[in-house]
Parts: C-alpha cells; structure tokens; sequence
C-alpha cells in the first residue's frame, strides 16, 4: 500500500462555497457511458489490469469458514491458469487487491490466506457497516478488533446524518478518530453517496474524510439503493485532485456496488485514467469493490482465448 494520507487541520473555508454544477458532470458522466471500449488483445489486458485492483468482497450473513476459505483461493488464483498461459500471462502473478469480509470473518480469511502462502491483505468493514447507526465507542471498538484479527485496511462508514445536517466538524472529528483506531491499517472511508441528498454534499464529504486522513474514500456500502454511478465518482474523483493540488498527498479511489460486468469495469479503469491520470491506476490508489464482477471478466477472457463462451461448469466459482 501507499503512505498513509496524514490529512490536514480542518479547513471549512475549502468546502464554504462550493457548488457542484449538477448538469455538466451529468454530461460528463454520458461520454463515459457512451465511449467505446477497447477490443480485442488490448481489452484482454486491460480486464487481467481490472483483476489486480478487485476487493473480492462476500458480505453475507451465511458467510462461513469454507466460503471464505474459498473466496481468498479465488483471489490467488484469479483466473484459470490455462487461460493465463494462452496470454502468456501465467508467470505474472496476478492476484485481487484483496480480500473484503465482516470483522467476524477477518481470523478466517487470514488463516486462509497464510495457508495459500499469499500476502493479499484482508480488509474489513466496521463501524457498524452498513447503516453507521451504531454508538461511536461501539464502532471504534469494532476497527480495534479487526486490526488485532489481522486486518490490514479497515471499511469504515461515515455517520450519513452528520453531512445532511452540515455537522462537518463533527464528521471530520469522527473521521479522525477512526483513522487513530486503524493504527497501521489504511482507512478506506465509505460514503454511501446515494443517501448524501446532493453532489454537491458529496464533494464536501469527500474533503472532509481526506483532511481528516482517510487513505480511500469509497462510494458506497453496496447495501444503498444507489450505489456506484458515474456522475458521484466523477465528483469524488475532482476531490481527491483538488486535495492531491492543495497538499501534495494522494488519496485512493473505490467505486462499489453495481459493478458487475466486465464492460463496466473497462469504463471505470478509462474513469481514472482520464480524470487524475496513469499514477492513479495501481492497487494502492485505485480499487473496486465487486463480488460478481471477477466471474464475468473470466468469462470474457475465456471468450477471448477460446473462442466461445464458457458454460456455468467450466470455470471454477468463488
């Protein structure tokens, strides 16, 4: 992972007077949405590209040892060994960004994976994820326990109630408190931006979670009724360039909730690049948070080297 984002003093002067021009990113959001993708061997190696910044993520409440266990082989082994042979791409070594669980399953995804003999880090939702209706001492004390289980990137969400009261001190206050918790362990700082009413309070929120340390910041729980869509990140991504101009620290990106198809993800890699450029475009600035979206880009690479699609037993599942 990158250094840790030391955040900055709280500045409400930076935030004061903002207006996000709803229209105009709306527009921006549809050249997105409407660009071709690449095809071919190029779409081939963007997808394996896509791969490396997925948080394979199961936040179910049936998740057990077994399921995890074969969630964190799945990160290991991405996509089928033949297939990466076909692309020359075996001896790479691509693996996910990470594995994502609850705080309970944080032991068992650890175990899991220092049994595969793989460094992926384990990362955890906390803070009484996903509605962050829960006490604060509650909530610290859930980043705490998930730290001492060997989680390496901590989850957190924000108290929604905070940004549609315009409680900002409070929030960046919150904020700060989570990232002391985490110690260590990088703070990725969900926003659920679908239930934040406005883009413009999407923007303020986004500043404040960065001066206040957040390493990421995150769209959504994947719970929401909206979660990642153009137009939110498009706003959250002209945050973290205006925070990277004012303070020279860079802070990560993480789109989830929703994202499903291998299409999509091309769309989100050319996103980043477009809007803060190449350097963005490694796992220590830039996730996505998925489930099903690794299933889908082995199919399309299976399509790639094969020829025709696979049927539902030809490649193993989480």
């Amino acid at each position: 992972m990158s250094p840790h984002n030391p955040g900055t003093e709280l500045d409400l002067s930076w935030i004061s007077k903002i207006q996000v021009n709803q229209p105009a990113v709306l527009r921006r959001a549809q050249q997105i949405q409407a660009r071709r993708t690449v095809k071919k061997e190029w779409q081939a190696a963007w997808l394996l590209k896509a791969v490396t910044f997925i948080d394979l993520t199961t936040l179910s409440g049936d998740d057990t040892y077994s399921n995890i266990q074969r969630l964190c082989y799945k990160a290991k082994y991405p996509i089928r060994k033949d297939l990466l042979e076909a692309l020359n791409m075996h001896d790479e070594g691509i693996t996910t960004a990470a594995v994502c669980v609850y705080p309970a399953r944080v032991c068992d995804a650890v175990k899991a994976l220092q049994a595969a003999g793989c460094h992926i880090p384990v990362a955890s939702v906390a803070t009484g994820f996903p509605a962050g209706q829960t006490h604060l001492k509650t909530r610290l004390e859930e980043i705490k326990l998930a730290v001492e289980d060997g989680a390496m990137e901590i989850d957190v969400v924000i108290n929604r109630t905070l940004v549609l009261t315009g409680q900002w001190e409070a929030l960046y206050d919150e904020i700060r408190q989570f990232r002391k918790a985490c110690g260590e362990a990088h703070l990725k700082t969900i926003l659920a931006t679908g239930e934040l009413g406005s883009l413009t309070n999407v923007y303020k929120a986004s500043m404040i979670a960065m001066m206040a340390g957040s390493d990421f910041i995150k769209t959504s729980t994947g719970k929401e009724t909206v979660n990642a869509t153009f137009p939110v990140a498009i706003v959250m991504l002209r945050a973290i360039r205006d925070f990277f101009w004012k303070t020279g620290n860079k802070v990560g990106f993480k789109p989830a909730g929703g994202i499903r198809s291998a299409k999509d993800s091309l769309a989100w890699l050319s996103l980043i690049k477009e809007e803060l450029g190449d350097e963005w475009l490694k796992p220590e600035l830039f996730r996505i948070g998925a489930s099903a979206l690794l299933s889908d880009i082995e199919r399309q690479i299976y399509h790639h080297v094969t020829g025709r699609y696979a049927a539902y037993h030809d490649l193993p599942m989480c």
